[in-house]
């Protein structure tokens, strides 16, 4: 008798757990326009103080703009941020990315990041998966010491491109190797 009243007990707290959980899902609430207008603001501050990244929105067709993501660790380490995914400059979904880590490490930081997909295999193979992980076939686009983001012609044959840029915080380093990205009701 103590095994059904224990499945009960569970399968009431399931039951509950799903119902918050709907409660939360963003439907009717003015998110999605918070993050479109923060996906704004982050490009107009990429095009004006990079603007060898045009080149980049031009040849691509989608870019995911993330924000504001932010991180800390101390041994065990953590990210979160949400973005929209524009194609022809119309946002068409809106994504989380989330990071886990492991190791030594210490601090927090913030950055914003964009990902260019270059060709229509990669924005395609994004939108489709479940939950899409920045890996091996990411390549980076960084600033160098006269604070100009380019792009050597190798990268821009890549499927797709990351650029990272405003980092602010204590912690050294930032990429996006382990970043899970979701799809979202914001």
């Amino acid at each position: 008798m103590s095994n059904l009243t224990r499945r009960g007990f569970a399968l009431t707290g399931l039951a509950a757990a799903g119902l918050t959980a709907a409660c939360g899902n963003g439907v009717g609430s003015n998110a999605s326009s918070e993050i479109d207008a923060r996906a704004d603001t982050t490009l107009d501050y990429l095009f004006t103080e990079y603007p060898n990244t045009l080149d980049l929105k031009a040849k691509s067709t989608g870019m995911l703009v993330m924000p504001l993501i932010t991180e800390a660790g101390f041994g065990f380490g953590g990210g979160y941020g949400r973005g929209a995914l524009r194609i022809d400059d119309v946002t068409v979904d809106y994504y989380s990315a989330t990071k886990g880590s492991v190791g030594l490490q210490l601090g927090a930081q913030q950055h914003a990041h964009v990902l260019f997909f270059m060709t229509d295999g990669a924005l395609s193979e994004f939108r489709s998966s479940n939950g899409w992980a920045a890996g091996a076939g990411v390549q980076y686009v960084v600033a160098n010491e006269g604070a100009n983001i380019s792009a050597e012609t190798t990268n821009l044959l890549a499927p797709v491109i990351a650029v990272i840029f405003g980092q602010a915080g204590l912690k050294i380093g930032a990429t996006l190797e382990g970043i899970k990205y979701t799809r979202i009701i914001p």
